[in-house]
């Protein structure tokens, strides 16, 4: 009887780490682009300070900004899956090739819309002291957004540095 009570104490013990790691490992990962978006939605509110009056009006007009921007990314993503699932097909067909394509590249336009709608509207609610800030924080969130995209600067002659060798792959010599 001692030996199952020890094993049962020990079952015990383990479901209750193994649901502790699940809830804070697994479960969470749900609730960070959520927390982001929130942190987004009150970097610019708070920079800008906006008072209760225009918290109210932001709030009331940026209510379906973040679903449709997550519906959009799904949607990309889905056809994105499309797109490179096909890899793998020996008769891939270069209509359907550009048609996924074109698909994904109207909705990025409409990604983008939204995006320029939701900070014309947030202009829109600023004073002119506010809409300065504003105007300063989307210069400098297009100049970060412009460096991260820009390729490594060309190292001696005008030729890039070789990748670094990270110990995979390697190319078997020019014949």
């Amino acid at each position: 009887m001692k030996k199952n009570t020890f094993l049962y104490i020990l079952l015990f013990f383990l479901i209750v780490v193994n649901g502790f790691f699940l809830f804070n490992y697994i479960g969470m990962r749900s609730f960070d682009g959520l927390e982001d978006s929130r942190r987004d939605k009150n970097f610019i509110v708070n920079e800008l300070g906006f008072n209760a009056e225009q918290l109210e009006e932001f709030n009331d007009k940026s209510k379906g900004h973040h679903e449709t921007m997550t519906r959009f990314s799904e949607e990309i993503r889905i056809l994105k899956d499309q797109l490179f699932s096909s890899l793998t097909d020996d008769n891939v067909q270069v209509a359907t090739i550009d048609s996924i394509s074109s698909l994904i590249c109207d909705i990025e336009t409409l990604k983008e819309k939204e995006v320029f709608y939701h900070f014309k509207m947030i202009q829109d609610i600023a004073d002119d002291e506010q809409k300065e800030k504003f105007k300063s924080i989307l210069k400098d969130a297009l100049r970060r957004g412009d460096n991260e995209n820009r390729p490594p600067p060309n190292g001696a002659e005008g030729h890039r540095p070789p990748p670094p060798n990270d110990g995979e792959g390697h190319r078997p010599p020019p014949r």
